[in-house]
């Protein structure tokens, strides 16, 4: 508590470009608990759902029960839901459709991303602007004839280091999270394409034998009755 305490009090010798970095930080802090939120709660994909797909001649009502326990909202689920709705048509037009839904699903997981890149790299430019502004008050105190306030000069060196220092820290933290969320959504996209591949095949095997699409359409009105 007293380190944090110090932590806060040294803030107050940062200059006024503390205030905007820190405004930084927040924006950062919330775009990552909105980030970690979205992927906790709408990126989930059950390991029985991932059986199922890589299982071969898998029934699609049972693909379709377990979609509907993962939610509207989930990420996978409107993925799957998509080839679901057109499996019947040919395998290339779903194709298209699930690769535009992977795509808009692509977009959403990256929403916001791009400000925490844009802090990366402002946070320590605006940490070395306060750091000049710290030296340029420091320098006024110099006069023609030597050192006029060694204090002074004390006090601009500190605004200086404290503003370089806390704009350091802000684009570190941010990085990380840009990082981190940037390879979960690549995780996710390349996740997403690799069991649309495992749909679009049965699709294939469904239309190359349409006798047996027809047994295994049976046993789906079985198992959904």
């Amino acid at each position: 508590m007293h380190n944090l305490q110090t932590a806060l009090d040294s803030l107050k010798y940062g200059g006024a470009l503390v205030y905007p970095l820190l405004l930084l930080a927040l924006l950062a802090l919330l775009i990552s608990i909105d980030k970690a939120y979205v992927h906790l709660r709408y990126v989930r994909l059950p390991a029985a759902i991932l059986d199922l797909v890589e299982t071969y001649d898998f029934s699609w009502a049972d693909l379709e029960r377990q979609s509907k326990t993962l939610g509207g909202k989930n990420y996978f689920a409107r993925f799957f839901n998509v080839i679901l709705a057109n499996r019947t048509k040919p395998a290339w037009w779903v194709e298209s459709r699930a690769g535009d839904e992977a795509h808009l699903i692509q977009q959403s997981l990256g929403r916001g991303l791009w400000v925490l890149e844009t802090i990366v790299t402002a946070a320590p430019l605006l940490g070395l602007l306060g750091t000049i502004d710290g030296m340029m008050d420091s320098f006024k105190l110099i006069g023609g004839s030597g050192l006029v306030d060694p204090t002074g000069i004390t006090g601009g060196v500190a605004q200086a280091l404290i503003a370089t220092a806390l704009g350091l820290v802000i684009a570190i933290a941010a990085l990380f999270a840009f990082n981190f969320f940037s390879a979960r959504q690549s995780n996710t996209v390349d996740e997403m394409e690799r069991l649309g591949t495992r749909l679009i095949d049965h699709i294939r095997l469904d239309q190359e034998t349409p006798a047996g699409s027809t047994e295994r359409a049976v046993a789906d009105a079985r198992r959904l009755a």
